[in-house]
């Protein structure tokens, strides 16, 4: 695949300091910067649009950085500022924009149906709907061929739950500690992060949260574990062919159905292929596999969660759940599946599909035309533009990058991820794990954005960066994200050697 050229070329700066940056001996002395962009801003004021904020949206509307930013203009991998300075988006408006901001294909296929046909809802036909739910679902495998469509991740694991209950006649549910599901009413019980819970009588109804297995944090676990071109520098007693601590876990999740589940039977297990959230978390190879027959050998469906793994954002599959070797009964998905647009969907078969037909049940914009003709052109481009391999590139790169970094400073604990589904873990310490504190956090993170790049953050302890860029970026927005992240790491460190009381 051809690299697309960036719009304002950083490759000069950002080479020269990968090149010299990115080894143990040398540090960077100059600190990367974008060029100025023409983009101008004339609309209401920073000061204005603050205090609009303030007045009308709900307090919990929160933003990031302690000045945040005004974004009022996308194309592709950047975003502008009121002030005309230009970032590259390292975070894909949350893992959503897959396929690049305003991608012109997308545009071109909304605006055409815009001037067609806005909504109707589908108490009557309409194509868009039905060429959609032809086309997405014959990117799934096996007898995954219904789909009900909804408008948020949220709503589709919402869904999920209900279609699971309903088909098994049970009512337990299984998620993983630090697992992220939604945080509505329903998918809040999944939700396993304290940060994202309401105090609310029965939000955990019928939900059992099963021991995380995450090879570096967790109790078992280290470098021979993971399903990733970086693996940890934990110590591990397992073979580079086997993994223990895989089946370490697998005997905890056995005393759930042992203990815990109404004579053994279960509803569904709900995991996402890789955790996003929780901060790209990876699972000990072959533990989801198990962990999907053991579920189904006790009356139970496997739910994948691709609300942020799927769309080929993980570079060697189109879905994440390929990667465990595991057939969902059904798939979850969102966030990527419209590139920003609002849409959400619910793939399964046939047989779990029927269970809806008990009651009513409607969604007033599910598949709407606009949102499934995003649809289309999304997958379109995905294929068009090879998105997958540049995802599996680009991210292979970012990851050797990364872990360079890692060997190199203090802070950086832990690189993983697969394609362009990356987190970086910054540390305190090393030996312990113990995660770096939220004000020393957000020193580097500030860092970053000062110099043009924005990253996610995630992680129970928000002491995770997050890299899930939209799939288009290419080798020279990698090498400039490498830099950044290398000069933020020094100049943090050298300010602790320092002993600057204030750090």
């Amino acid at each position: 695949m051809m690299l697309k050229k960036l719009p304002l070329s950083t490759a000069p700066t950002a080479s020269r300091l990968i090149q010299r940056c990115l080894t143990v001996q040398a540090s960077p002395q100059e600190v990367p910067e974008l060029p100025k962009t023409d983009q101008t801003y004339s609309k209401r004021s920073y000061e204005d649009i603050t205090k609009l904020r303030k007045t009308y949206l709900t307090p919990n509307v929160t933003s990031y950085y302690k000045k945040p930013l005004l974004i009022h203009k996308g194309s592709m991998q950047w975003l502008f500022d009121h002030e005309g300075r230009r970032y590259l988006d390292m975070f894909g408006g949350i893992v959503t924009v897959s396929v690049g901001h305003c991608h012109p294909k997308v545009n071109a296929a909304l605006e055409e149906q815009m001037g067609q046909l806005w909504h109707t809802t589908n108490i009557y036909m309409h194509p868009k709907v039905h060429e959609y739910a032809e086309k997405l679902t014959s990117k799934l495998p096996g007898d995954l061929k219904n789909v009900y469509f909804v408008n948020s991740g949220s709503e589709a694991n919402d869904l999920a739950m209900l279609m699971a209950r309903l088909y098994t006649g049970h009512q337990e549910i299984i998620s993983f500690r630090n697992a992220y599901h939604g945080a509505s009413p329903y998918t809040m019980g999944l939700t396993a992060h304290s940060t994202w819970r309401y105090p609310l009588p029965g939000v955990s109804n019928g939900v059992i949260h099963a021991m995380n297995p995450d090879p570096y944090t967790g109790i078992w676990g280290g470098k021979n574990c993971r399903d990733s071109p970086v693996q940890t520098t934990r110590h591990c007693d397992c073979p580079p062919d086997q993994c223990y601590a895989s089946g370490r876990y697998y005997e905890q999740l056995e005393q759930i159905f042992k203990y815990s589940l109404p004579r053994g039977k279960v509803a569904a297990l709900f995991a996402e292929s890789i955790q996003g959230v929780g901060g790209t978390v990876q699972y000990p190879k072959g533990y989801i596999k198990k962990a999907a027959e053991l579920v189904r050998a006790n009356g139970g469906l496997f739910v994948a969660d691709e609300v942020q793994s799927g769309f080929a954002r993980t570079g060697e599959h189109y879905w994440g759940f390929e990667g465990h070797d595991v057939m969902p009964d059904i798939v979850t998905m969102a966030k990527g599946i419209g590139n920003g647009f609002p849409i959400g969907a619910v793939v399964t078969s046939r047989k779990v599909a029927d269970v809806l037909s008990q009651a009513l049940h409607f969604n007033t914009y599910g598949g709407n035309p606009l949102a499934s003709a995003v649809g289309i052109a999304v997958l379109d481009v995905i294929d068009e533009e090879n998105l997958q391999k540049n995802a599996r590139d680009v991210g292979t790169y970012l990851l050797q990058g990364l872990e360079k970094l890692r060997d190199k400073y203090d802070i950086v604990g832990d690189v993983r991820g697969k394609g362009l589904m990356i987190g970086v873990e910054l540390v305190a310490d090393k030996q312990t794990r113990q995660h770096l504190s939220a004000p020393h956090f957000v020193e580097i993170w500030e860092m970053c954005k000062d110099m043009g790049v924005l990253f996610g953050r995630g992680g129970l302890n928000a002491n995770v960066l997050r890299l899930k860029p939209p799939m288009i970026v290419n080798l020279q927005d990698a090498e400039y994200a490498l830099a950044v992240i290398d000069f933020a790491c020094d100049a943090y460190q050298k300010k602790r050697r320092r002993g600057c009381r204030k750090c």
